[in-house]
């Protein structure tokens, strides 16, 4: 707290175990919920009175007291905070955001500076997606050639899988020292760390530096271009087994976390359908088809069954994308949906747990506008804030006991087309903002045009933090309305923080001496030259 208020208003309050008056008081003290997250702020003449059901309970009400503050000011101008009671608590006990660091690796200090923006949003899981076709990311001792070899690749395709190459290398990996200085990190944050070591596809990384693991025996390289890989870890040897067994072992001794993320998504089974030692587990072990699964599916279940089996020996549990639906579910899986909600309530039915992530309403690599000219290049689709913000995790397909085993949402963000931990901060926000209050507020709590207004102050605190935030929110909205009987075209334009605007008819950019927007403007003519009806600004700063 000490810090927060020092960041913000440049004064620096003196830290105190005593009664104080006029004083912020921080307590557990009456706390009945240890493994709550609830808290309440009571603030009045006397002074202001945080109190959490827990630890983590308190952490968040200094966050939302923190985050009521003014900030980019001095204290010695006078700071207010209006008397009241608030009493909190989350919807939802998983809360996760999830960055790709295997296609485009960030930094340390980038690491911990997503932490941070995670911390102002009430995010309490960190998906760190560490491993993937294109590097593999974190240091293992008893295989050190998946980092001396499978954490660099000598160059990236330009755009879509274009043909060209940058001619870049392109590597880095942390050491478990590192992981380790993350997981504290986080901690102090009362944020979880969940590792992904994405198996027994998305592996070409560890295949370039064993090739013995996969079902050709090589030669690999660490992929140069995105998509799906056919190269996977070969279903079929005992080595493969061994070195799941190997790699989740030393993940665990990491990475403290319950829950550990084996992936199981997108694996071809081109080579397992002609490979002889896949074929012979197949028969070995009665991996038959049926009416649902296919053989290869059945054994791609086998192997997740099989690293489900030592995670829980190691007393943890397992998390997959849904596609280790497939073949047959692990006992005790946990599943991310996805492909839409369609596995998330498959799951549910069969009585799993459940985190909503899917990529129509939570991928953030999507495009956040849809102007894609003039937007950094990303994988496609269209998801502006407020899909995001009207996303429902409950599906009403799944009956009241079912939706029990909904126990979380989580974004994604896939680096493919991030180069920068600058552009992760832009894809990120402001739609993060709008997956806290999916995460945190109850359906019936949550408001389109109040979340607006109470993101405008939020993003003071981007401003103060230095992110880089998307600005699409302040960009002009008209409104294009035909008037049949005056046969004309009325424009009616609106902000989100009424802004002042400023327009033309003439095709030109507006500048401040353009005529100000006072109400409708009605068009009777061509407006101007070019296929634009007007140039519209608003005194709103709108970059990248």
């Amino acid at each position: 707290m000490v810090g927060y208020i020092e960041r913000a208003l440049h004064l620096r309050l003196a830290v105190t175990t005593k009664a104080a008056q006029h004083s912020i008081t921080l307590s557990t003290a009456g706390k009945k919920d240890t493994a709550g997250e609830g808290y309440t702020i009571n603030v009045s003449k006397d002074g202001i009175r945080i109190e959490g059901a827990s630890d983590a309970g308190l952490f968040y009400g200094v966050q939302t007291l923190r985050k009521a503050l003014p900030v980019l000011q001095s204290a010695a101008k006078g700071v207010e905070v209006p008397a009241g009671e608030v009493a909190d608590a989350p919807r939802f006990a998983y809360r996760g955001a999830h960055l790709d660091v295997s296609r485009h690796f960030v930094t340390l200090d980038s690491v911990k500076r997503f932490i941070d923006m995670l911390a102002l949003h009430n995010i309490n899981r960190f998906h760190w997606h560490l491993t993937d076709d294109q590097g593999w990311r974190i240091e293992i001792k008893k295989y050190p050639k998946l980092t001396t070899v499978g954490a660099y690749r000598p160059e990236t395709v330009i755009g879509h899988n274009t043909g060209k190459y940058d001619g870049k290398p392109h590597q880095g990996f942390y050491t478990q020292k590192e992981a380790r200085e993350i997981v504290e990190y986080a901690r102090e944050r009362f944020i979880t760390v969940i590792p992904e070591i994405d198996l027994p596809g998305h592996m070409q990384a560890a295949l370039a530096a064993y090739p013995e693991l996969g079902c050709t025996g090589g030669p690999y390289e660490v992929w140069k271009m995105w998509g799906v890989s056919d190269n996977v870890l070969c279903a079929g040897k005992d080595n493969v087994l061994k070195f799941i067994d190997d790699v989740l072992t030393e993940i665990t001794k990491i990475f403290p976390s319950e829950y550990i993320h084996v992936g199981g998504d997108e694996c071809p089974k081109t080579q397992w359908a002609k490979c002889p030692a896949c074929q012979k587990r197949i028969a070995d072990n009665n991996l038959q088809a049926d009416g649902k699964h296919t053989a290869e599916e059945r054994l791609q279940s086998y192997v997740i069954n099989h690293a489900e089996k030592t995670l829980n020996a190691l007393g943890r549990q397992m998390i997959g994308w849904d596609e280790t639906l497939e073949g047959g579910l692990a006992p005790n899986a946990t599943v991310m949906s996805w492909r839409g909600e369609a596995g998330g309530i498959e799951a549910a039915r069969q009585h799993h747990s459940v985190i909503m992530t899917p990529n129509t309403y939570l991928y953030f690599d999507y495009y956040q506008t849809k102007d894609v000219a003039n937007e950094p290049e990303a994988i496609g689709g269209y998801l502006p804030l407020e899909r995001v913000y009207g996303y429902e995790p409950m599906p009403r397909e799944l009956s009241p006991e079912e939706q029990k085993y909904i126990i979380g949402v989580q974004a994604n963000l896939w680096s493919e087309y991030i180069p920068t931990y600058r552009q992760v901060e832009y894809m990120e926000l402001p739609r993060m903002a709008a997956l806290a209050e999916i995460q945190w507020a109850q359906p019936e709590k949550k408001d389109y045009k109040q979340f607006l207004k109470r993101l405008v102050r939020l993003i003071d605190h981007y401003d103060a933090l230095g992110y880089n935030y998307a600005r699409h929110i302040y960009e002009v909205n008209p409104k294009y309305i035909v008037d049949d009987v005056k046969h004309v075209i009325r424009a009616e334009m609106t902000t989100m923080d009424n802004a002042e605007i400023r327009y033309t008819l003439d095709g030109t950019e507006p500048t401040q001496q353009s005529p100000l927007y006072k109400g409708a403007v009605e068009i009777s003519k061509d407006a101007c030259s070019s296929p634009s009806m007007a140039g519209i600004s608003s005194t709103a700063p709108w970059y990248w």
